[in-house]
């Protein structure tokens, strides 16, 4: 597993603890559907900092809980 297919597995995990859809969460955090789909299957290898900020701040997610070690 690369380190973008386990950065999507930890939002998976974190958006599905919430009970939320991708749909909620791209909604909230301005980006396409379809984009948060492709991070969460670990299909964008630079998504860049801004957007994985606002996905953290949606899924109440600390950096060191997003990216892997």
């Amino acid at each position: 597993m690369n380190s973008q297919e386990r950065i999507g597995k930890n939002l998976k995990k974190a958006r599905k603890n919430l009970g939320l859809k991708q749909s909620e969460v791209a909604e909230k955090a301005d980006i396409t559907s379809n984009y948060y789909s492709m991070i969460e299957r670990g299909e964008i290898e630079s998504p860049g900092s801004k957007v994985m900020a606002e996905i953290a701040k949606v899924l109440k997610l600390k950096s060191s809980d997003v990216f892997p070690v």
